[in-house]
């Protein structure tokens, strides 16, 4: 019935997986329109429940990982390269850099670089720490960083290891399912190969939506600074149509002309805006505290790493910690994809040094000017900032610039930025729905894409409509859990085939159980000679 209506439609899809993604958020979109209040209430009490209950598997699971990652990056597996061994990278280290990073967490530095080491500078989340003082300067920067710094791209980084290991080296499909054929053979071609992909599908349009959510309150946040536009329900939507339609556009374009060009101009107006207020901020003050912060980050990663309030039962960590991280996993698939997608040729200590290493120096400089230059602010008094901030984070960026010269300039500019990491974000995530929905042998149609572009914007209104802030983070908490868990299961099957490849079996041989023996060769690996890599070609 499925492949009756796909070619009446005459789309190019896998229509178990096409279908059940679109049908699962066309019935919550048709669900939360009306009954916006029973639905949001529904993922609060949910929300509450994971928090109460599984807040621990959240913590350990990211940091776990971390650690995983850069023992693979130290471990003989570190020089296998995501293609052939004498493949080389498609991109330049920078242009590599750019892409990765406008479309991993621009929007959201855009929105929180001021937001949140304000908010623990004013309010700290630790015991007899003073609102305002040193220390409390030191521990928002702290904060920040962890929930921004390696953590955060250690869960974009081990699904784009997985799959640009899977796609590059063995010839399997660009979708999440491949990741998972060391443990279920040619399973992953059927039902329970889709119902991955379908989470994989439906994590990314409701992260992505969410991202849009923030970004579209911040606009609108701009917009009534700059212009007196109003901030409310229909502005939001409005902005959220405007945006998509840019990124439909984009998307339209593909991935050279479109997302590349974008990501590589909001590089440069990103790195204008953080030179302005280096330049006109408390300069001195900005470079001694990021070198401070560097040191505090390190020293108090390992315990707080592990951290999860055993012993003070408050709502801060549901409210910070938990929904970055499983914000962060909602965004998994996308990024994990999108990363792959231009990281072809590198080795994996490459991939793992650049993909946690770049993107967290780079987060480091953005918190060291914006939220140094914020906390900067508050203690001088200049702008009553921590008020605003706690009253609506998304105003924050723009009445931080008002304590600098230009700061309509400043702001015009900030907006302009916010709207090319809207579309950067969108456009991307379009694309690699795309590649989830459909087979490598397939064309990718410009109507598919379009389509998702357009769904992440009606599912960002909607949540928008649906209880705003509270019902962005309570909808993410959720459903980020599924996927944690297909990120742990993730891991395990990268290295079961790292070890195979390693010692020179197959990916069949390790499939149907012939990797391992009990009793192997003396010398502990096959003969080289004995080796030759299989090319899976399956769709």
């Amino acid at each position: 019935m499925l492949e009756r209506l796909q070619r009446r439609l005459g789309l190019q899809t896998i229509p178990g997986v096409f279908f059940t993604s679109a049908g699962v958020a066309t019935l919550f979109v048709a669900l939360a329109v009306p009954f916006d209040e029973a639905v949001a209430g529904s993922f609060g009490l949910l929300t509450g429940w994971v928090a109460r209950n599984l807040g621990w598997f959240y913590i350990l699971s990211v940091s776990a990982l971390l650690i995983f990652l850069l023992g693979l990056a130290v471990s003989r597996y570190g020089d296998i390269r995501l293609g052939a061994d004498d493949s080389r990278p498609d991109y330049s280290n920078l242009t590599w850099f750019t892409m990765l990073f406008a479309a991993g967490i621009g929007t959201i530095l855009m929105f929180w670089g001021v937001a949140e080491p304000v908010s623990h500078f004013s309010s700290p989340p630790f015991d007899g720490v003073q609102p305002g003082s040193e220390r409390a300067a030191s521990d928002a920067m702290t904060i920040a960083l962890y929930h921004f710094g390696l953590h955060t791209w250690t869960i974009f980084a081990l699904p784009g290891l997985a799959i640009g290991y899977f796609a590059y080296r063995h010839n399997l499909p660009m979708r999440i399912s491949s990741l998972f054929y060391p443990i279920l053979g040619e399973r992953v071609y059927g039902p329970w190969g889709w119902t991955v992909d379908v989470i994989a599908v439906l994590g990314t349009l409701f992260g992505v939506a969410t991202s849009l959510g923030l970004g579209t309150l911040q606009l609108n946040s701009g917009l009534n600074y700059l212009f007196g536009t109003p901030s409310s329900g229909l502005v939001q939507v409005a902005l959220i149509a405007v945006i998509t339609s840019i990124a439909a556009t984009s998307v339209a374009l593909g991935l050279d002309k479109g997302v590349r060009r974008l990501s590589q101009l909001n590089i440069l107006l990103a790195m204008a805006l953080l030179a302005f207020v280096l330049i006109a901020g408390p300069t001195v003050f900005i470079a001694e505290g990021m070198v401070q912060s560097v040191g505090d980050y390190f020293d108090a990663l390992p315990w707080l790493a592990f951290w999860t309030e055993t012993f003070k039962e408050t709502d801060w960590q549901r409210q910070w910690t938990l929904f970055y991280w499983a914000w962060t996993i909602s965004w998994a698939p996308y990024v994990g994809i999108f990363i792959a997608r231009i990281s072809r040729g590198r080795t994996i200590r490459e991939f793992v040094a650049g993909v946690l290493f770049a993107p967290t120096a780079f987060t480091l400089v953005w918190f060291g000017i914006f939220g140094l230059s914020a906390i900067n602010v508050e203690m001088g008094g200049e702008i009553a900032l921590a008020e605003q901030v706690h009253k609506d984070p998304s105003v924050a960026i723009f009445a931080f610039l008002e304590a600098f010269p230009f700061s309509g300039l400043a702001s015009a500019l900030s907006v302009v930025i916010i709207v090319v990491f809207f579309t950067t974000s969108s456009d991307s995530a379009s694309l690699v729905i795309d590649m989830l929905t459909r087979r490598d042998d397939q064309p990718s149609l410009v109507r598919q894409r379009i389509f998702w572009a357009v769904a992440q914007g009606v599912i960002a209104a909607t949540l928008l409509l649906a209880g705003g802030l509270d019902a962005l983070q309570n909808v993410i908490t959720s459903l980020g859990l599924p996927f944690c868990i297909l990120l742990i299961f993730m891991a395990v099957a990268l290295f079961r085939a790292l070890r195979a490849d390693y010692r020179g079996y197959s990916m069949n041989e390790l499939v149907h159980g012939r990797a391992f023996p009990e009793v192997e060769a003396s010398s502990g690996t096959k003969q080289e000679s004995e080796y030759v890599p299989e090319a899976i070609d399956r769709n």
